[in-house]
């Protein structure tokens, strides 16, 4: 997190430079031609260098891929037809904090007030709402091989009540570039690309 020592080292992603690493992702754009990108938030979903540093650097290659003057030597110019950021909406974390504190959990996160909570986003700008339960394990499996990332024994990621488990069977996003097919959420993020 943000004032880490490992944050210091110079090569730690969040110290490499803007350019040379979009440079990386145009190539890799221009390779693959994707029609959907998701990335996270400017606030790098919750606030971690790493990802914020994967937001500015997603951001500014999807602006250089698509431009014909932009290293030419990297492929044909392309344009990503829709851009998600990912996003936490609040009523999903004031859900989850009212659950630890129903069964007594002190832990930090479950003290938070929702609304004071940086990473929490109104739910008013959710666009995509994407139905993960069938992959719900799998997910916090990998997150429980990530020990120093995460703590699963208490809090937000608790495994042993399964709370975590309910609140990150959906995964929610904002659509930042492209437009909504139809009124209401979307529940596909390929919903009105022209799959070819």
């Amino acid at each position: 997190m943000m004032g880490v020592e490992s944050n210091e080292r110079v090569d730690c992603f969040w110290n490499a430079d803007l350019l040379e690493a979009a440079t990386d992702l145009v190539a890799i754009i221009r390779e693959v031609r994707p029609q959907v990108i998701a990335t996270y938030d400017d606030f790098g979903g919750y606030g971690h260098p790493d990802h914020i540093q994967a937001h500015r650097v997603t951001t500014y290659a999807i602006a250089l891929a698509e431009s014909p003057s932009f290293k030419p030597e990297l492929g044909e110019a392309w344009s990503v037809a829709k851009v998600y950021w990912t996003a936490f909406p609040k009523s999903r974390i004031a859900k989850g904090i009212a659950k630890l504190k129903e069964i007594g959990d002190e832990s930090e996160f479950a003290s938070m007030d929702p609304d004071d909570i940086p990473f929490a986003v109104d739910d008013s700008v959710i666009t995509t709402v994407i139905d993960g339960a069938a992959f719900t394990q799998a997910k916090f499996a990998a997150l429980t091989a990530h020990k120093t990332q995460v703590t699963t024994d208490s809090g937000f990621f608790a495994l042993s009540n399964n709370l975590g488990l309910e609140i990150f069977s959906e995964e929610h996003f904002r659509l930042v570039r492209g437009k909504m097919p139809r009124s209401g959420q979307e529940s596909d993020l390929f919903e009105g690309v022209n799959l070819v």
